[in-house]
Formats: C-alpha cells, structure tokens, sequence
C-alpha cells in the first residue's frame, strides 16, 4: 500500500489531464467541429460562450494552470447547463441525458479543492506539490 499511497498525487494529476483533455474536446467540436466536422457558432452566441469554457479551461486544466479557477468556471457551466437542458426533461439524470453533465460538474468541483496535483504548471510555477495558491 506504500507505493499506491506514493502514486496517488500523480495518478490524481493523470485523473485530471484526461477530465480536462475530454472537456477541451466539447468545446473544439462547438467552435471547429473538430473532429465532427459541425462548428463555428454565431460569435457572442450561447453555443459560442459553452465553446470557449470547454475548449479554454479544460485547456488550463489540462495543463494544471490556475486550474482552481478554470476547475470553478467548468464546474459552474456544467451546472447550469445540467439544470437549463438536462433537468427539465426528466428528474432522473440516465432519462434526461444529464449523466455526463453531473461527472464534469463534480470532477472540476472536486478539482477547486484539491488543486491540480503535482504534475501541473501550478505546481512548477509556484512550486507547491499538489496544489498552488495562486491557482
């Protein structure tokens, strides 16, 4: 168990390189429609702003700079938009779609408070293992 217990800062920082890398992903595709090929919404439009949250912070995230922050604005934008388009549909969230809404939502809440772990730019910038308190 001493060597998990080792691992388990990195694995974290793992965790969330691959939260954020999937997040940036929704954004690429409502700004570029990479990969799907849809895209590039009205500029200043709602679909616009979701874009440059998703593609921006799990940008940040990924990376680990001012990750509680960019963790904070996420996790708002998935909650909000859980409750404007998943909620109404159903109170159940496998029924109304929302699943994959509420994971984000939690994952980058859970991120405010834990920091980005020690692989991150936080970490190297202001060199705190685990977390920054300029992040």
């Amino acid at each position: 168990m001493e060597t998990i217990d080792r691992l388990e800062p990195y694995v974290f920082s793992i965790l969330r390189i691959m939260v954020g890398l999937l997040f940036m992903q929704h954004g690429l595709v409502k700004l570029f429609g990479f990969p799907t090929g849809a895209g590039f919404p009205a500029f200043l439009s709602q679909t616009w702003f979701e874009g440059v949250i998703e593609m921006i912070g799990g940008g940040l995230i990924v990376i680990g700079l001012f990750t509680r922050w960019a963790a904070l604005i996420t996790s708002g934008e998935m909650a909000i938009g859980y409750f404007m388009v998943h909620a109404p549909k159903s109170f159940f969230p496998y029924v109304n779609g929302g699943n994959l809404a509420i994971l984000y939502c939690f994952v980058f809440f859970y991120l405010v408070f834990a920091g980005p772990g020690p692989i991150s730019l936080d970490a190297l910038l202001w060199k705190k293992k685990g977390s920054s308190a300029s992040s």
